[in-house]
């Protein structure tokens, strides 16, 4: 779009500090764009109508289109989004709009319809470590390899959090005046106000790995101890939060339904609130999940299924289950005997959904805990139950 100089309209969403202002700036200056930006936060009407009505001027005296870039869109209430629709229609102006939300929940599907999606993922470490050595060169600084490591692993993705960290490390290394910037871990370590790893790497990862093992091993004492120790440490809320949403599905599954929406909300807290009072957060989830009864059920299905997928498995969809919206559908025969399980007593009727040579199945097993014992159970008992067909009319 930026090299054919056509560019629209588009929504950037993805975490803190993984360049969506950086990157509409690129693109807007690029296509040869103005560009105006504005601020959910702080911004109202009367700003949007002004940027608007100088984006006109601008296309109509000179021929010179314009970007607006709103940062944290999602914060508009809907007459705000709603008075963008007509202005990004008629091409007044490219709307390109960051937010940390997903945009499908939080930005009005008008908006949305008008608008490409683009999701940016925190950046790897890779990347990060780039941006910190680009930044050294910018300062004409050097690093020991141990201090952009540290700077690098407590960002957990975040490419501004780096970057704050380093301005004040090279703070205290400036203030040493020794004649050369050269920034060491003991620099980092003050700058985190010594809240960075006082263990090796390995002991870091050691660490990571008794806390998730604590937790699937039912130890909810020595899972929040563990989880203190690497917060003290300097270990990232984030990365904790996320480990406990990979365990919920991981080792609990289907044992507790509870464990994935907690250990989500948990995530949204630390978010939200921050630390240290996300401590708290982190804590609740950490112990409600060590008490929650285990399974692996669900790893165990996804890995033999995987493992059918790489062992050459047909991934040829039967005809009764293919996709019969279009008009020629049933002239190849998809969907014709396709049974709609709703129209049947149990909600259930037995049909093929996948062909009959998958190699490895069955690959869901149910296991004898929590939850997942009253599930297996009604899920046998439903698909054992005889064929019967409803005698009540459907529901209009």
């Amino acid at each position: 779009m930026v090299e054919s100089g056509k560019l629209s309209s588009l929504i950037l969403w993805g975490p803190a500090g993984t360049g969506k202002t950086t990157l509409a700036r690129l693109l807007a200056v690029t296509a040869g764009f103005e560009m105006e930006t504005l601020s959910a936060v702080s911004s109202g009407v009367k700003d949007l109508r002004e940027v608007i009505a100088r984006a006109s001027e601008r296309l109509g005296e000179r021929g010179r289109r314009t970007v607006l870039f709103i940062d944290e869109i999602h914060r508009f209430n809907k007459a705000q989004q709603d008075l963008l629709l007509p202005a990004t229609e008629t091409g007044q102006i490219v709307l390109i709009g960051a937010t940390t939300e997903n945009p499908y929940f939080e930005v009005n599907s008008a908006l949305i319809s008008r608008t490409t999606q683009w999701r940016l993922l925190p950046l790897d470490e890779e990347s990060l470590e780039l941006l910190v050595r680009r930044a050294l060169g910018v300062r004409e600084a050097t690093a020991d390899d141990d201090a952009i490591d540290r700077v690098v692993h407590q960002a957990d993705g975040d490419g501004r959090a780096a970057l704050t960290t380093l301005d004040v490390a090279l703070a205290f290394a400036l203030h040493r005046d020794s004649g050369e910037i050269r920034l060491s871990l003991q620099d980092v370590v003050a700058a985190r106000d010594g809240r960075i790893f006082h263990q090796s790497a390995d002991t870091h990862y050691d660490q990571v790995s008794a806390f998730i093992k604590s937790i699937r091993g039912s130890d909810p004492d020595a899972a929040v101890f563990w989880m203190t120790a690497l917060l003290n440490a300097g270990e990232s809320a984030r990365f904790i939060a996320r480990r406990l949403i990979i365990l919920a599905s991981e080792d609990i599954g289907l044992a507790d339904l509870r464990a994935l929406p907690l250990a989500e909300s948990a995530a949204r807290a630390v978010e939200f609130v921050g630390l240290p009072e996300a401590r708290l957060n982190l804590a609740h989830a950490t112990i409600a999940l060590s008490l929650m009864a285990k399974s692996n059920s669900v790893t165990i299905a996804l890995g033999r299924a995987a493992s059918s997928l790489d062992n050459g498995a047909s991934t040829e969809v039967p005809s009764d289950v293919r996709d019969a919206s279009y008009s020629a559908a049933t002239t190849l025969g998809h969907g014709t005997n396709y049974q709609y399980p709703h129209d049947f007593a149990s909600g259930w009727v037995d049909q093929q959904y996948v062909a009959t040579s998958i190699p490895g199945r069955p690959f869901y097993e149910p296991r004898d805990h929590g939850d997942e014992v009253r599930l297996s159970n009604e899920w046998t008992e439903r698909t054992n139950a005889p064929t019967q067909a409803k005698t009540d009319p459907p529901v209009e």
